[in-house]
């Protein structure tokens, strides 16, 4: 038997499938690599345009991004858009993560409307100030000890 609750989940699912492709709807009710860890090795935190804040962790091993994890504030596409970037990074060198763009966030998600692309800029953005921490960490590794999240 079907409860009212469940009747309005897939009611409001149905609605997000009409505008959003079958991988952002999920992406975004069921993000992936959500939330902090400890012993990053990179951490960003940017705000976009829009107000939306993403913040990103990163794991290394040697040059290799093994983890990786977000929390934002902002809306579904921005969570879809954090979900994806942390999902492609994995098991990719510094160099190759520093080349993922905006449009490789969306290619990924099966697009976004023209009014969201903005979250998938803020996903690459975010993703690329990480990477840069990760190299100013590897530069002077004595600051980690100093880091508040």
């Amino acid at each position: 038997m079907t409860s009212a609750w469940d009747e309005f989940q897939e009611q409001i699912k149905a609605q997000m499938m009409e505008i959003y492709s079958e991988t952002v709807v999920d992406h975004t009710l069921n993000p992936r690599n959500l939330g902090s860890f400890p012993d990053a090795d990179g951490y960003a935190n940017i705000t976009g345009p829009c107000g939306d804040t993403m913040e990103m962790w990163l794991k290394l091993d040697g040059n290799i991004i093994i983890k990786a994890g977000f929390i934002t504030d902002g809306c579904g596409t921005t969570i879809a858009s954090g979900s994806m970037v942390t999902e492609i990074v994995k098991d990719k060198s510094l160099a190759e993560a520093l080349k993922i763009s905006q449009k490789d966030v969306l290619d990924a998600l099966g697009g976004l409307p023209e009014e969201s692309e903005h979250c998938a800029l803020l996903a690459s953005n975010t993703l690329k100030a990480a990477i840069r921490d990760c190299l100013a960490m590897q530069k002077e590794p004595w600051k980690k000890a100093y880091r508040k999240y």
